[in-house]
């Protein structure tokens, strides 16, 4: 039995390995997107407080729209609980864009909205950078990244089934990764033993990745949890999107993109800002934007969770609240395959565990290859 897995595990292994090495190695990239930005860029990111408080967000909305052309305007502000963590503005347009200004001074630091460099990793690992063209709902490269995951949990499996050992005394051995007894051993060892480590993590990535590639998949998925999809609209996308502005479960919000010189409605969001923070002392960031706020309090879990809170915009009267632990499963599901998907569920340590986990997923068809060639080369010797 275990030689037929063994073909069935090479074969379909063979033709994809090249493409499962490329989305895990782009996941884990995108995994510590926030980080790397925060660390390359900390003086954009970070400031240094030149003031006890920081500028009302009237005048600094007002400087913002100072050195904005006349065709974009502030939509909305994302606030940090920490006082050294700049604010990131979000702006009318282009799509998601946003710059991160110094709460304190008025200075703008830098864009907010992803960099160049991780919107190419980030369409290389959705679409290997043939995303749908406008009006289609599917490409090429989608297609691709969709058969390749569902590849890739199969050649697990299969994989799992030819690992599984005999008896107790083979299980030491199997789990056990050499170092010392030449290359061959040790991606031999790293290909099955190091493969074996991080399958659960590998599985759930590639069983949440699948929602984002095939509708009858996520239709499915979603059922599981008796979620139907009338109740739904799209689903996220996949990866960090830090340059939009995050609603109660994670949607991007625009604004009405019209140019207001007198800011009057900036008061109004100062006002509901201070009533929020005395509501939520715990916060770790407030987003506003017209007659709307969302509240992002949860360290742990659903890191798309917020409450979400309705406003007059003439008064600041808050007129709607929402709590995120009142809300329907069907708006919290999106949220939770996001947060599973990318390992930010349980903070910083979950983080690396699927980044490590990321590294040996991209090394298994790299040393699989290896092995395979190593095999053919040895029987024609």
């Amino acid at each position: 039995m275990k030689k037929f897995f063994r073909k069935v595990h090479l074969w379909i292994s063979v033709p994809f390995g090249v493409i499962i090495t490329i989305i895990c190695l782009t996941g884990g990239i995108l995994a510590f997107e926030q980080e790397i930005n925060e660390i390359t860029r900390s003086n954009e990111y970070f400031v240094i407080p030149a003031n006890e408080k920081p500028l009302p967000i009237p005048e600094l909305m007002a400087k913002v729209s100072a050195s904005l052309p006349d065709s974009i305007s502030v939509t909305g502000v994302t606030i940090s609980a920490n006082p050294k963590k700049s604010y990131q503005v979000n702006l009318s347009k282009p799509r998601r864009a946003s710059v991160l200004v110094n709460q304190y001074t008025g200075e703008i630091l830098g864009r907010g909205d992803r960099t160049a460099f991780f919107g190419f990793i980030f369409r290389l690992h959705r679409w290997l950078l043939n995303p749908a063209t406008q009006g289609a709902q599917t490409s090429v490269g989608k297609m691709l990244v969709g058969i390749s995951t569902i590849i890739f949990v199969f050649a697990i499996i299969t994989g799992v089934i030819i690992w599984w050992p005999k008896s107790k005394k083979m299980l030491k051995n199997r789990l056990s990764i050499k170092v010392n007894k030449g290359l061959w051993r040790f991606l031999y060892d790293l290909h099955l033993s190091g493969g074996i480590y991080v399958t659960i993590l590998l599985l759930v990535m590639a069983l949440t990745g699948l929602t984002w590639s095939f509708t009858w998949y996520r239709e499915g998925f979603y059922k599981v949890f008796g979620v139907e999809m009338q109740q739904m609209g799209p689903p996220p996308q996949a990866g960090n999107q830090p340059g939009a502005q995050k609603g109660p479960q994670g949607n991007t919000t625009q604004g009405k993109g019209s140019k207001r010189g007198g800011g009057n409605q900036y008061i109004r969001w100062d006002n509901v800002v201070f009533e929020l923070k005395q509501r939520n002392p715990e916060f770790r960031s407030i987003t506003i934007s017209d007659g709307k706020a969302s509240v992002s309090v949860n360290k742990y879990g659903n890191q798309r969770a917020s409450d979400s809170y309705n406003f007059n915009e003439r008064t600041g009267e808050i007129t709607d609240i929402s709590l995120y632990k009142d809300q329907p499963d069907s708006s919290k599901i999106r949220g939770w395959i996001y947060s599973v998907h990318v390992g930010d569920w349980g903070g910083l340590l979950t983080k690396i565990l699927y980044f490590i986990a990321c590294i040996i997923g991209a090394s298994l068809p790299v040393t699989g290859y290896y092995l395979w060639i190593k095999r053919i080369t040895k029987k024609k010797k």
